[in-house]
């Protein structure tokens, strides 16, 4: 708005633009939805392929949620308020999973975790417990490539929180681990539902890590993601089914976040 107060006009060169971006998100959505099989949903939704794939998702991504939550709220609070030498090269290291390919993640996992890793050997030797190919190895690398997204919310969160409180208990008395969790975790607890609620949907949507360190192996490492990509070449309908599936849960993911998200304040 103007010193007049009239709201001037939009470049119609940027709407154009805007337009066509914004058709880039749209057309592939609606492309998916036009072949959807409606009369077959129900049928293929029910199928062992879908179900088993469905269950398994759920299950790990639930834990990997969980997992990145144990894990990756100290690192959150140790990158926020920790004064180390090499804290910004360890936050680089923690969020490169985000820009990093994920089938190299997963194949930087294979030679660590594998049975012939770095970590993997030793754990194989002493325990006979081998991560690649099963459940465990699905959950690890979710972990991997969710738990930045939580810890990048939560550190954010942190970072802008107001000490004085926290100082407030400490004259008063309070542990530094009650503080953290009778005052530092309730103040930031919108940002670590948020993260939470990422990390979870990360994890349920991932593909390149599962498939290269864990396998494609139904009802015992195929997930959601896995299960498009197995479907494409045999059964179209299921794949496309799945995929609804898979829009559904993420687009209601950006719903319960929009406050945080698209919010002008």
């Amino acid at each position: 708005m103007n010193r007049n107060g009239v709201t001037p006009r939009a470049p119609w060169q940027l709407v154009g633009l805007a337009l066509v971006a914004a058709a880039l998100f749209v057309i592939p959505i609606v492309g998916l939805f036009s072949r959807a099989p409606w009369r077959r949903l129900p049928k293929l939704l029910a199928s062992d392929l879908v179900t088993d794939a469905l269950t398994l998702s759920l299950v790990t991504s639930i834990v990997a949620a969980a997992l990145a939550t144990v894990f990756g709220v100290p690192l959150a609070w140790l990158l926020a308020r920790g004064t180390f030498r090499g804290r910004g090269l360890l936050r680089a290291v923690v969020t490169l999973p985000m820009v990093l390919p994920p089938v190299v993640g997963g194949a930087a996992l294979l030679f660590a975790l594998g049975r012939r890793g770095i970590i993997g050997e030793t754990i194989d030797n002493l325990t006979g417990f081998v991560l690649p190919f099963s459940i465990w190895g699905v959950i690890i690398a979710n972990v991997f490539v969710a738990m930045p997204f939580l810890v990048i919310t939560v550190e954010s969160a942190l970072a802008n929180l107001d000490p004085g409180y926290e100082r407030a208990a400490s004259t008063l008395g309070a542990s530094p681990l009650r503080i953290f969790w009778r005052v530092t975790m309730p103040m930031i607890a919108p940002s670590l539902r948020a993260g939470i609620v990422l990390a979870w949907a990360r994890a349920l949507g991932e593909f390149g890590a599962t498939v290269t360190f864990a396998g494609n192996l139904q009802g015992r490492t195929q997930t959601l993601p896995l299960a498009v990509y197995v479907s494409l070449e045999s059964d179209r309908d299921s794949a496309i089914a799945i995929s609804m599936v898979l829009i559904v849960v993420s687009m209601t993911v950006l719903v319960v976040l929009r406050d945080r998200w698209w919010s002008r304040t």
